[in-house]
């Protein structure tokens, strides 16, 4: 019986996945951990497949998966992919083409088949620093051709940190209605701390960063994270701005 590990990013919702790898005759393990604890399990004790649910959290199961693919210890492992928007199932598959995608209904067969025939020379895609280190700084944010971009709170030298946009996109300093994209700039805890929860209404209708300071100690991506997250908002990005900036992007927690 092929043991399995799911990878799933909301406990609460990973029941039904996790019935229907047992129903297809496999052993489902889950635990709901995260990062390095996830590495630690699978390098401790390697499951014969990882089941990826792209449902919830694409982003978190594509950028572990290219990790592990790039690992002496999880390389080998077949790796299903599950369900997902079409849009997010085809960013992993840019990366892994040789990974099985499926449906829940198609799990037990597509774990059957993996595990019958795993690859002898799995794809090693490249890692995250890798890809997007040629990447502007405006595609790295979201900015494309005609993007509207709502600025919080920035400094004097903003245009010079975004440096140069795509077409027809447009910056609003402090607008009144809401843009496709907002970056909020804070300085000190203090401000983030008054700001977060009006923030938190934007969420739902713009692509929202929190841009902070770096080097000052005062702020730091935990820091930003914590505060953000007691706010019901959840990261799902990084960015590097230039040396003096750092980004975060952040969507409203579903309840």
């Amino acid at each position: 019986m092929p043991r399995v590990r799911i990878i799933h990013w909301k406990a609460p919702l990973a029941g039904p996945l996790i019935e229907t790898v047992r129903a297809g005759g496999h052993e489902a393990v889950f635990d709901a951990v995260r990062g390095n604890e996830i590495t630690k399990l699978i390098r401790g004790n390697p499951p014969d497949a990882l089941v990826f649910d792209l449902n919830c959290l694409p982003s978190h199961s594509r950028e572990l998966a290219v990790y592990l693919r790039g690992t002496k210890y999880a390389r080998h492992i077949p790796m299903i992919f599950v369900d997902g928007e079409a849009e997010k199932v085809e960013k992993v598959r840019a990366l892994m083409p040789d990974a099985t995608y499926t449906t829940i209904r198609r799990v037990g067969a597509a774990i059957k088949k993996a595990c019958a025939k795993p690859l002898r020379d799995p794809v090693r895609p490249p890692g995250m620093e890798e890809r997007y280190k040629a990447r502007t700084l405006a595609e790295k944010l979201g900015i494309r051709v005609g993007s509207t971009v709502a600025l919080m709170d920035p400094p004097r030298d903003y245009a010079t940190a975004l440096g140069e946009l795509p077409a027809d996109a447009e910056l609003f300093e402090e607008p009144e209605e809401v843009q496709a994209i907002t970056l909020w700039f804070v300085r000190d805890p203090s401000a983030l701390q008054m700001g977060v929860r009006g923030m938190r209404a934007l969420a739902t209708k713009t692509k929202l960063w929190i841009v902070w300071r770096k080097g000052t100690g005062a702020l730091t991506d935990r820091l930003v994270r914590e505060m953000a997250n007691g706010a019901d908002l959840v990261d799902y990005k990084i960015c590097a701005v230039n040396a003096q900036w750092s980004a975060m992007a952040f969507a409203r927690r579903k309840s």
